[in-house]
């Protein structure tokens, strides 16, 4: 089941109106004191820029600070974990990276949460995509060239990537699985090194975050391809969607994710809900998200739920057929 991305787009059109919903009787009060929201990331990954941009907007729209606490480690787990396992009361909530959110369950032999029954899913703040891009020297300008160039040289061509079992990585997977290519997968600590390996030529391909991806396509120090998207990208407009190569099985929207713990009063989660649609509606919002390589959509927490289900059993079967095992 994919994102219904129109429904979404639907939605965000009417986010302006989200402010003046009555809110339901047990939110009334809500927040009575600070909110925690925790980013299982370390301070300025894109997860920590837009849960801090969300969090500055809460708190100006609902008088109590929400405040980020950074809790890194072990593919986001740790942090992930702590979220799992605090009250469910409103007070702590949780942005994650879906993909990773989803995939570290098959990534680990054992991780201390379960992302279906451990959370209740409130919002989705923006989603983004990966971007496939070259180096200048390759001789590809369509993924499809790239394509036959890799199939004419088996072995030859490696892809850059943020690490084992990042979104980078599984959408690469999934890619060179479904188009049966001999690419050779060199992971690095995080996305920044993975471009700079490829912008100096070590790794001729990479995937990577579009807000890592654009300023180096835009400079001519990569040229973007193909991103990995239902759609295009606005920041990357003149760029097809890998899908629009032919290859329709080539699909990663992924996104910054709003959780709660789970049995969060229902009242609160679509309190958070609507605040968060109306958070993300100014343009001003959506124009610097543009700018960090993100969009605006708005979902309901069932919608989100759906998602995060669907991305779970997709990254499962991608990870068993590349056996990929995080280090």
């Amino acid at each position: 089941m994919q994102l219904p991305r129109r429904r979404f787009l639907q939605l965000a059109a009417s986010a302006a109106t989200f402010s003046s919903v009555p809110h339901v009787a047990g939110a009334q009060a809500y927040p009575a004191r600070p909110v925690r929201v925790i980013v299982p990331f370390a301070p300025g990954g894109q997860t920590d820029v837009v849960a801090r941009l969300i969090a500055q907007r809460l708190s100006d729209r609902l008088g109590k600070q929400f405040y980020v606490e950074n809790v890194p480690g072990a593919g986001s787990s740790i942090g992930v974990s702590r979220a799992a396992q605090a009250a469910p009361d409103g007070y702590t909530i949780l942005f994650v990276d879906g993909i990773g959110f989803v995939a570290n369950p098959s990534l680990y032999s054992k991780v201390p949460y379960d992302p279906i029954a451990d959370f209740d899913s409130i919002a989705i703040a923006a989603t983004t995509m990966q971007v496939l891009a070259v180096h200048p020297s390759v001789p590809a300008q369509t993924v499809q060239e790239l394509v036959a160039l890799i199939k004419a040289n088996p072995g030859k061509y490696s892809y850059s990537s943020a690490g084992t079992g990042t979104g980078a990585h599984l959408t690469g997977e999934l890619f060179r699985a479904s188009v049966d290519l001999d690419l050779v997968h060199v992971p690095y600590g995080g996305g920044g090194p993975a471009i700079a390996a490829t912008v100096a030529g070590h790794t001729p391909i990479s995937f990577g975050s579009a807000a890592a991806t654009i300023p180096q396509h835009q400079e001519g120090k990569l040229r973007a391809l193909a991103v990995g998207g239902k759609k295009r990208l606005k920041g990357l407009p003149d760029i097809p969607t890998i899908r629009e190569g032919g290859y329709n099985e080539v699909e990663c929207d992924a996104v910054v994710g709003v959780l709660a713990p789970a049995k969060t009063p229902k009242d609160i989660v679509m309190l958070l809900n609507q605040e968060i649609a109306a958070a993300v509606a100014p343009t001003d919002v959506q124009d610097r998200l543009t700018t960090l390589g993100f969009e605006t959509v708005t979902a309901t927490p069932e919608e989100l739920a759906a998602f995060l289900k669907s991305d779970f059993t997709k990254w499962a079967n991608v990870i068993r057929a590349a056996g990929i095992k995080a280090n």
